[in-house]
């Protein structure tokens, strides 16, 4: 799979038997709606699917940021923003394909999502290790 933003072959990461496409240049995850759920539900989010069908059916959100194609239809993508103010801002394909995180924002969900729905300490400090290390964003990984 190409990435949307950079135009390079992303890698596969396969986690708990979620296959997540990796841009190892910026750092960006493309993941289809079915992965997502897939890896709220290993790491023990309660509603993993409600969670889902929220994210999927909001409302697009307002942005200076240019729109992404997706890497499966090349349709735009609509700009979501997830969270408080100022909110994660990913991009979904319209079609249900997926959805494109840049990098940092799959950790910067998870975090969010953990405050909120995440059962016990083990489990969030596992999910938060495992992102912080895969998923960090580009300013991070220059930070090391």
């Amino acid at each position: 799979m190409i990435c949307p933003v950079c135009d390079e072959a992303m890698l596969v990461v396969e986690y708990h038997n979620v296959e997540l496409d990796h841009c190892n240049s910026c750092k960006g995850v493309w993941l289809d709606a079915a992965e997502l759920e897939l890896l709220l539900e290993s790491h023990s989010f309660e509603e993993a699917k409600a969670l889902l069908d929220g994210i999927l059916e909001s409302g697009e959100a307002v942005s200076t940021e240019g729109k992404r194609a997706c890497p499966i239809c090349g349709h735009k993508m609509k700009k979501t923003a997830i969270g408080e103010e100022p909110g994660i801002l990913i991009d979904i394909c319209r079609e249900e394909h997926g959805l494109w995180f840049d990098g940092g924002e799959v950790n910067q969900l998870i975090r969010h999502l953990a405050g909120k729905h995440l059962s016990n300490d083990e489990s969030r400090a596992r999910v938060l290790n495992f992102l912080g290390e895969v998923f960090e964003s580009p300013q991070q990984a220059g930070e090391r």
